[in-house]
């Protein structure tokens, strides 16, 4: 299975993904990359199935212009409908609370986050997506989010000394799948083991590939 990364803004380098996703090849994923957004385009997106989002609203790291139109999110929308997969990691739920399009295929958005401090991030079994990932704590964002869509089904929740927010939740949109991640600042979270579980089950339900032992879809039906 291939697929598209868009990643690298001026908070989160596209090392970190790079590193994160590496080991994910020996399952059978090979990894495309765009890190300055001028190189994306609707027609290019439409050569996958798959698309990871770990980029802030900017161009790239270097060009802190915002890339995303109304166009762009029509594209993604477009591409998800089709029944395609999008799992968004981390930045790629930042500087988009004020793009209703794209806010909505995701099922919400990155709000706020404290200094960085020790996170928990917990499963909520039975969702497909947290099996075989046992509670962790790293040193991360804790992330803040609005969760929009309350048909979304939470499958992480992330607990430090702020509170505890939605850390991982699925939804489909049209014939697609949408999963978002919040965690995910530091390589070392992308490493944690259990979080290379969240990634692999979240890169196989996006692709309609299963997850854990069942598949479910986003709203908690066995398939």
């Amino acid at each position: 299975m291939r697929a598209l990364v868009l990643c690298d803004d001026r908070w989160h380098p596209a090392v970190t993904a790079r590193r994160g996703l590496d080991p994910l090849a020996k399952h059978g994923f090979e990894f495309d990359w765009i890190e300055n957004a001028g190189e994306w385009s609707a027609e290019r997106m439409a050569e996958y199935t798959l698309v990871i989002m770990d980029k802030a609203n900017e161009s790239s790291s270097s060009d802190h212009r915002l890339w995303v139109t109304e166009a762009t999110q029509q594209a993604f929308l477009d591409f998800v409908q089709a029944g395609n997969g999008m799992l968004v990691v981390h930045s790629g739920s930042a500087g988009y609370s004020q793009m209703p399009v794209l806010r909505g295929l995701m099922g919400g958005t990155f709000i706020s986050h404290p200094p960085q401090c020790l996170v928990t991030i917990e499963p909520i079994p039975p969702h497909p997506l947290a099996s075989g990932v046992s509670p962790f704590t790293v040193f991360d964002e804790h992330y803040h989010m609005a969760l929009d869509d309350q048909e979304a089904e939470m499958f992480l929740t992330t607990t430090s000394e702020h509170g505890t927010q939605p850390g991982g939740w699925t939804r489909t949109e049209g014939e697609g799948r949408v999963c978002v991640v919040s965690p995910g600042h530091n390589v070392e979270v992308w490493l944690e083991p259990s979080f290379q579980t969240v990634l692999l089950n979240a890169l196989r339900w996006c692709s309609g590939l299963g997850a854990g032992v069942e598949v479910m879809g986003a709203k908690g039906q066995r398939e």
